[in-house]
């Protein structure tokens, strides 16, 4: 006979209300650790997008992402004709809101050069850009499906494809259109400014820059090499993809992940703590019935046996509901909530490990009861 079986069988009830709720905070203590996955993977997602080698950007700044960046469009020819690049492609990033079912989409606008670097890597649904202006491929997020038209700027665009997972650092679903359109949403005037711009004789039209040349080099070509000859260029500077991608981290997405993993470590405790104090008071509310146990010979590994069991328990049940919550209503979250097998499996050894040693408070408690506590009243 199990007898800690036999004792959850006894309160059956407040035994299942309890593990539902340790279940709903680890289902907040998985949602946290999600969030803190899918801030890194938004984050990084943009910036392996192109699937380049080198970022060629303004001089001086850590462009595009940690800081502004503006070059010449034509940049990119000279940079194409450097030996050692396979291909090169113009990219600009922008951020707007454009007005779509009523609803307002804010949205991360990617423009690239199609047949050049810069552009989905794979398309889910639909199919890639395939004229000159006037159509984009949009991330699921978007709420996008092909066929759609939305308005950007003063012209409406036809949806002919979707990605996954293409945001920003801040969670905005990037939507990919050509250069050519790029530009011209990042240098339209209002028709106020242009009669204004008109009316002072000047050129109603801001200048079109890129944010970024990206480059793929050739197999076997010297990538430190190319980047040393482009930073010999007064006007640029080059980076690569690996330090790109460590700026990004430390510059742009650094503060929210640390904030986030604070809150995470935050959550651990209390947990942990949450715990402990469930599994101690579950084993002092049963002191007259260890004390029974001790007064008719009943070993002290069967009385630990009860309080690690019933810890153990409690602790794996409340992660199975935890995991089975989150997994549900993971795609709800207006962030990717990104979990891995790994993250599951380290919170199950983390509680596995925090079970054991609050029992241990429960079998302290227990191995000093005093076996004519049991006949007390």
């Amino acid at each position: 006979m199990n007898l800690a079986i036999k004792d959850i069988r006894h309160g059956l009830f407040r035994f299942v209300l309890t593990c539902f709720g340790l279940g709903l905070l680890m289902t907040v203590v998985l949602a946290m650790i999600g969030i803190y996955n899918g801030l890194v993977a938004d984050a990084l997602a943009v910036v392996r997008a192109p699937a380049v080698d080198v970022w060629v950007v303004e001089a001086d700044t850590q462009g595009p992402f940690a800081e502004a960046s503006a070059i010449p469009a034509d940049t990119r020819d000279a940079v194409a004709r450097m030996p050692g690049v396979a291909a090169a492609g113009a990219i600009t990033y922008q951020t707007v809101e454009a007005p779509y079912a009523g609803r307002t989409l804010r949205l991360y606008v990617i423009g690239y050069q199609p047949g050049r670097p810069g552009g989905p890597q794979r398309i889910v649904q639909g199919r890639g850009i395939g004229t000159s202006h006037f159509e984009l491929v949009a991330d699921r997020k978007t709420g996008l499906v092909p066929g759609d038209t939305i308005r950007l700027g003063r012209n409406r665009f036809a949806v002919v494809g979707l990605v996954e997972g293409m945001m920003n650092s801040g969670g905005d679903a990037a939507v990919f259109v050509t250069l050519a359109d790029a530009l011209a949403l990042q240098t339209e005037l209002a028709p106020a400014a242009e009669r204004v711009q008109a009316a002072r004789g000047a050129v109603p039209v801001k200048t079109a820059s890129v944010a970024a040349v990206v480059a793929q080099v050739t197999p076997g070509a010297d990538v430190a090499l190319l980047t040393d000859t482009v930073r010999q260029w007064k006007h640029l500077a080059a980076l690569t993809q690996a330090e790109q991608e460590d700026i990004l981290l430390v510059s742009v997405v650094d503060k929210a992940r640390r904030q986030i993993g604070l809150f995470l470590g935050i959550l651990l405790t209390v947990s942990a703590v949450v715990i402990a104090l469930i599994i101690y008071t579950m084993t002092m509310e049963k002191l007259k019935q260890i004390a029974t146990l001790k007064l008719i010979g009943a070993p002290d590994r069967t009385i630990v046996g009860l309080i690690v069991q019933q810890a153990l328990i409690l602790g794996l049940s409340g992660w199975g509901i935890g995991l089975t919550l989150i997994l549900l209503v993971k795609d709800n979250f207006p962030r990717r909530v990104l979990l891995e097998p790994f993250n599951a499996m380290m919170l199950a050894l983390i509680i596995f490990v925090v079970c054991l040693l609050a029992s241990g408070l429960g079998v302290r408690a227990a191995m000093k009861v005093d076996p004519a506590t049991a006949l007390g009243g």
